[in-house]
């Protein structure tokens, strides 16, 4: 019986990612959205979806750094980071 719930386990698993130096659990193989990246960064977002942010990432899978663009997806690998400034716009 526990074998079976080790292997429910595996699927279940999380994996951390660093948004501006706050580490956050995500699940393994998860593809992490512009949303949730601004979202870890500033949890008020989602009432505020009007603001802009840059948001940039290094450790990543491939490419192994780039930007994360309003709408994109990246997917999740461990110890990634990413780095979230808020954007002016005129």
């Amino acid at each position: 019986m526990t074998d079976t719930a080790d292997k429910k386990g595996d699927h279940d698993k999380t994996i951390t990612v660093v948004v501006n130096g706050t580490a956050h659990q995500v699940p393994k193989n998860h593809d992490l959205t512009y949303a949730e990246v601004v979202t870890y960064f500033d949890p008020t977002y989602p009432q505020h979806p009007q603001t802009v942010y840059s948001v940039t990432y290094t450790r990543g899978e491939k490419p192994k750094e780039g930007t994360l663009a309003p709408g994109g997806s990246v997917k999740a690998k461990d110890e990634m980071e990413f780095h979230v400034i808020p954007t002016s716009e005129s």
